[in-house]
């Protein structure tokens, strides 16, 4: 009994430092069918989506969803501590009578409070090592939780930095693509500019975006679950807007060149493809048609009233049905398993951008300027 509490001590403890490394150390994806961090993720995520779904409001559901992000970053690294913690009393259970407690029987919920206080270095001194096994692990235990303290100070600076770097864009396309983004707003403000440099800029950022997107996520897999700022904002939302305009100017529209355009597209697919595997979204070829006919006729008209035409030949919609089919099953799989809502090809009503909404707009709107002077007047409070 005591050497399988040894053993069972030993494997826990191997598993959880394992399973730390991968996910804070090594920077690539694991394919191994079973982790630690994936099943944790997994029995998480499922009742925190089954709550989300029951909550009506877009706006406050997209807000508690918010929460799981941050939250469970800090219930893993309590979870990694409970098991190191767990694992260095099976092992002390397991070395058999070694420790002192004044004249109380030592048991096994002794030891993992003893355990505990070594793992935090706290060192109140009420229970002693008395031979040399007992103190080789008590001091190998304390310097683990030295270790676990450096990662969880270099860790989360690190996922916070990936997040900010991978919000930088998102925000920039407010402007450029409306809010929520859709592929016909951004083609209809940039698209018609004279010279094409600005929109070939605008893709060569997105491309290196995709890939920091890539390399952010593969490393970081918890980032999946930060949500943006706004709710009508998502890091899946800008791909999916990036991976449209690409297709659509790959399928063909007068007076722009594809080069730029291919290899964000290119870039942008590698991302989603790569994506879905790491929240585990399944692939299915059945998915919801996001471009009817009826919807591609609106976006030709919408895209020509910008002066912009969209090529309609066979041979044109059969290209941009094909570029579709291999990205359009990913991101919908993934939308599904964050409860992401995917942009549309073309919004459905006209709404005003972020950044041109305000916390005092409506009282504006609502009192008149030339009733307030000319500007809001506010209460002057300090912080």
């Amino acid at each position: 009994m005591l050497t399988f509490a040894a053993i069972a001590g030993l494997v826990i403890i191997l598993a959880v430092l394992q399973d730390a490394f991968e996910t804070v150390v090594l920077p690539r994806r694991i394919t191994r069918h079973f982790r630690l961090t994936a099943w944790f993720y997994r029995n998480t995520w499922r009742p925190w989506l089954k709550l989300a779904r029951r909550i009506h409001s877009p706006n406050r559901r997209e807000a508690f969803l918010s929460y799981f992000g941050p939250l469970s970053l800090i219930l893993l690294l309590v979870f990694w501590a409970a098991g190191l913690i767990f694992g260095f009393a099976l092992l002390q259970y397991g070395a058999g009578e070694h420790v002192k407690l004044g004249d109380e029987p030592v048991t096994f919920g002794i030891l993992v409070y003893h355990s505990g206080e070594t793992f935090f270095t706290l060192g109140y001194g009420d229970i002693v090592p008395s031979n040399g096994p007992a103190r080789a692990l008590a001091v190998l235990e304390a310097g683990m939780g030295f270790a676990f303290l450096g990662v969880v100070i270099g860790y989360l600076p690190v996922v916070y930095q990936a997040f900010s770097v991978r919000e930088l864009e998102i925000s920039m396309l407010d402007s450029r693509a409306g809010s929520p983004p859709s592929a016909s707003e951004l083609l209809s403000r940039l698209g018609c500019c004279p010279d094409q440099f600005v929109l070939d800029q605008v893709f060569r950022d997105w491309e290196h975006w995709s890939a920091d997107l890539l390399a952010n996520h593969l490393s970081y897999p918890v980032l999946s679950f930060f949500r943006s700022q706004h709710s009508n904002q998502s890091w899946l939302g800008a791909l999916t807007v990036m991976l449209d305009v690409t297709a659509l100017v790959m399928a063909g529209i007068d007076g722009i060149r594809t080069d730029q355009a291919q290899l964000t597209f290119a870039m942008a697919r590698h991302a989603a493809v790569d994506l879905a595997q790491v929240v585990n979204a399944r692939y299915d070829s059945y998915t919801h048609n996001r471009l009817s006919q009826e919807e591609l006729d609106g976006l030709r008209k919408a895209l020509a009233a910008s002066g912009l035409n969209l090529h309609s030949d066979a041979a044109a919609e059969q290209k941009l049905a094909k570029l579709r089919s291999m990205y359009e099953p990913y991101i919908q799989a993934i939308a599904r398993n964050l409860l992401i809502t995917l942009p549309s090809w073309v919004p459905a009503e006209k709404k005003r951008d972020n950044w041109q909404g305000g916390p005092w707009d409506k009282i504006i709107q609502a009192k008149g300027l030339g009733e307030l002077g000319g500007r809001p007047r506010v209460r002057d409070e300090h912080f």
